[in-house]
């Protein structure tokens, strides 16, 4: 053989060797990322139950300062938390020492200081678990046990970026009017043989009060993100209109994602892709009301989205909003590891892990049977989104590694 051809052949196998290995490592790595996402599904699933105990062991710390403690860039709790049980208990439990009005906002809630200072958003039972809320997605009221399983469903997609949530009764006569300041104090009306209060807020009239059984008020507790982490607020790029005959832009182009990319703070960093993650949360549960998002102040870009004020879902179990689901399906990326987590709750895992999640809840079932078998049925469209994107531009393209910057979309 020619020297010529010898070192032809010799380059052609050299490209072949490296080509070889390049290609292995990555498979490698890829396999690796794969089994880390399976043990955190099984550490997920093992303590996946959270019974509600006063007892907190090994620590002198109050339930409010681990949960403080808790709080980073991108999570608000971590995965591992032993303590949770006792956290939601003192939510559940301890002694409301101060009532207020809510903070601003369209819907009514109430600001509750517990024993040692922490601050909860107190939301009422507006509907009985079977009620159908018709019309549009975001008709109704708040629902109470909507906040309850849509935090629990963060714990199960493993985003953990919503704030903690736990169901609680109250006695608004002995627990609520004692400590209510005279602006809550003065939306209290008996409507029958019920307490009730009206509140303070965009659509809270006297006309449509929030009753209690008796004197005994079924609700919600979310708790107060630690002051040290103030927060931002952002139009959603994907928001509605809500204007009769006016679309967004989302709604009629068909490139708006890519007009997307190039603008700040989707252009770099993770928050395209916790925009994406966030549209599969919202579909599951009915969402489509999500026209403003918050993180973290001065992050630049940095900072998770973070899953607040999650109400106005789980109203109609038949609800199949596809239009939730466009920043997947006009992007067409996803992160690996949620990929893998739903791939991982299909086949009835999903309904399975929320109602073994939600099982000791104060305020449990918190979900209807029928809602529950509805985030199985959505769960099923995501999946088929996704594939649709991978069959059209392929699974390098549309399964995105968790850290890896965007500006190579």
């Amino acid at each position: 053989m020619k020297l010529k051809q010898r070192v032809v052949l010799l380059a052609i196998l050299l490209v072949i060797f490296i080509f070889t290995k390049v290609f292995l490592i990555d498979n490698l790595d890829t396999s690796a990322a794969n089994r880390e996402d399976q043990r955190a599904f099984h550490r997920m699933m093992t303590g996946l139950r959270v019974e509600l105990a006063p007892k907190l062991d090994h620590t002198l710390q109050s339930p409010w300062e681990i949960a403080a403690q808790w709080v980073v860039p991108r999570e608000v709790y971590p995965e591992e938390t032993p303590e949770l049980g006792a956290i939601m208990h003192a939510m559940a439990t301890k002694k409301i020492i101060k009532a207020d009005v809510g903070y601003k906002g369209t819907q009514l809630k109430a600001l509750l200081i517990l024993d040692g200072g922490q601050k909860v958003v107190f939301k009422p039972k507006r509907y009985s678990r079977d009620y159908v809320v018709e019309g549009e997605p975001y008709a109704g009221y708040d629902r109470h046990n909507a906040e309850v399983a849509a935090f629990h469903l963060d714990r199960i997609l493993g985003f953990r970026r919503a704030p903690l949530v736990v169901g609680r009764f109250v006695n608004l006569r002995t627990e609520i009017k004692p400590v209510a300041t005279e602006q809550l104090l003065s939306t209290f009306l008996t409507v029958g043989n019920n307490t009730c209060f009206y509140g303070k807020c965009y659509y809270c009239r006297e006309t449509e009060p929030a009753c209690a059984d008796g004197d005994t008020m079924e609700g919600s507790v979310t708790l107060w993100l630690p002051d040290v982490w103030p927060l931002q607020k952002h139009r959603h790029p994907w928001g509605r209109t809500y204007r009769e005959g006016k679309l967004a832009r989302w709604e009629y182009d068909e490139s708006y994602c890519d007009a997307v990319k190039k603008t700040s703070p989707y252009d770099s960093g993770p928050r395209l892709l916790d925009i994406i993650d966030t549209s599969v949360f919202d579909y599951l549960i009915g969402n489509a009301d999500r026209h403003h998002y918050e993180s973290f102040q001065d992050d630049e870009g940095a900072s998770m989205l973070i899953l607040l004020d999650n109400a106005k879902s789980f109203g109609n179990p038949s609800l199949d909003e596809r239009s939730i689901l466009a920043p997947l399906y006009q992007c067409c990326i996803i992160r690996v590891s949620t990929w893998n987590r739903l791939n991982y709750l299909k086949n009835g895992v999903l309904k399975s892990a929320l109602k073994s999640a939600m099982a000791h809840d104060p305020i449990s079932p918190v979900l209807s049977d029928p809602h529950l078998d509805a985030v199985d049925q959505r769960l099923l469209s995501v999946l088929a989104t996704v594939k649709q994107c991978t069959d059209q531009f392929g699974m390098d393209t549309v399964l995105v590694e968790d850290r890896m910057p965007l500006s190579h979309l």
